[in-house]
């Protein structure tokens, strides 16, 4: 069942998960939340993948929650357990020791801008647009806020978040929502040219280096300071750090063992 609602491929130690509900703009009912963390789970555990790359099928890429499956459960229980499970969702995406590359065309918004903003990189068709439009709704997009504010400076979020408007590309790049905005026809050179430089590091130091970025971002400087200097003790013990120390003195290619 899961597969209906999100594809997976996987080539070159790398793995692109598809959310595939294209006539509904990939909306995130919960079926297809609850795929898209059940394939998660499967990734953590997979050595094969060095890199994840979330993409949308159809003509956009997220338009985030399920409207018409909201408005068909009137339940506050039901409420409470949909934004359980999304904010599970993106903890998950932070979680996963690979790097998690969003494919950004068409558009993304509210939880699907939320996606873009959890992911710890984007690129992004200059044809995409963002937006955090539930104020046009009545319904705050606070949930998405959560990402965005973590993601693009104050002013930024607060004016996508009160007034509602889609950006474009070259705002959300400006911004620092996405990294790279390319035409169209170059978005999956992009992908690929990304992933190619992630697959080359050792697995272990991307996975120690993404525990540790949003660890040290929920604390003071002092104790961010005092957490990364044993976390790059710890990361200096391993072997792929010895084995990168030697590569780089001798002028050769480093061949990582993920230990």
């Amino acid at each position: 069942m899961t597969e209906d609602f999100v594809r997976r491929h996987d080539a070159g130690g790398v793995a692109t998960l598809t959310l595939n509900r294209p006539q509904q703009r990939n909306a995130l009912s919960r079926a297809m939340i609850a795929a898209l963390r059940a394939d998660l789970a499967r990734l953590a555990t997979d050595a094969s993948v060095k890199a994840v790359v979330l993409a949308g099928a159809g003509p956009g890429f997220c338009s985030g929650h399920d409207l018409k499956e909201i408005q068909a459960n009137p339940d506050p229980a039901f409420y409470a357990a949909l934004f359980e499970d999304c904010a599970a969702l993106m903890l998950a995406i932070q979680a996963l020791p690979q790097p998690v590359i969003a494919r950004v065309h068409g558009i993304a918004t509210a939880a699907g801008c939320q996606l873009v903003a959890t992911c710890d990189l984007a690129i992004a068709s200059t044809e995409a647009k963002f937006a955090t439009p539930g104020v046009h709704i009545g319904l705050f997009c606070s949930t998405p806020m959560v990402a965005l504010a973590r993601t693009v400076p104050r002013k930024r979020a607060l004016e996508m978040l009160m007034l509602g408007e889609a950006i474009d590309a070259d705002t959300a790049l400006a911004y620092g929502l996405i990294n790279r905005a390319v035409a169209p026809d170059a978005l999956d050179a992009a992908i690929a040219e990304m992933t190619g430089k992630l697959v080359s590091k050792s697995p272990l130091t991307l996975k120690i280096g993404k525990e540790a970025f949003y660890r040290q971002d929920e604390l003071s400087t002092a104790d961010a300071y005092a957490y990364t200097a044993a976390v790059m003790a710890r990361n200096l013990a391993t072997r792929d750090a010895a084995e990168g120390i030697e590569a780089f003195i001798a002028k050769r290619a480093p061949v990582w063992c993920g230990a």
